[in-house]
């Protein structure tokens, strides 16, 4: 896994994001804080799909979440915004889309991503 992380190439991103698919909450958690560490902008509709699933453990959606705030892109904020404020989801969930409103207010947009 961090391999790949190192790798940081657009396959190695889509290869740690095929984990996702594994039933192991575990895993999956660390793909997603390894995204987090990453900042790949292509790992946004993994992260984003991930955040989205109401079935998947909420673990996994909070680093997730995380992840999308560190990155910071423009069309992830919507989301954050929908996630932390969803009735629905789990507070987790909702306090996590909050922390990465924090983050991606703070975070300072990388021309280069």
């Amino acid at each position: 896994m961090f391999a790949l992380r190192n790798i940081g190439t657009p396959a190695a991103v889509d290869a740690l994001a095929a984990g996702f698919n594994d039933e192991s909450a575990l895993f999956k958690h660390e793909i997603a804080f390894v995204f987090g560490q990453l900042l790949s902008t292509h790992s946004v509709p993994a992260l984003l799909a991930v955040l989205q699933n109401a079935q998947e453990s909420d673990m996994v959606r909070h680093e997730a979440a995380e992840a999308l705030g560190g990155i910071a892109t423009p069309e992830v904020l919507p989301y954050l915004k929908e996630y932390m404020s969803k009735p629905d989801a789990p507070r987790v969930v909702r306090e996590s889309c909050q922390v990465a409103i924090d983050m991606w207010e703070v975070r300072e947009p990388d021309p280069h991503r």
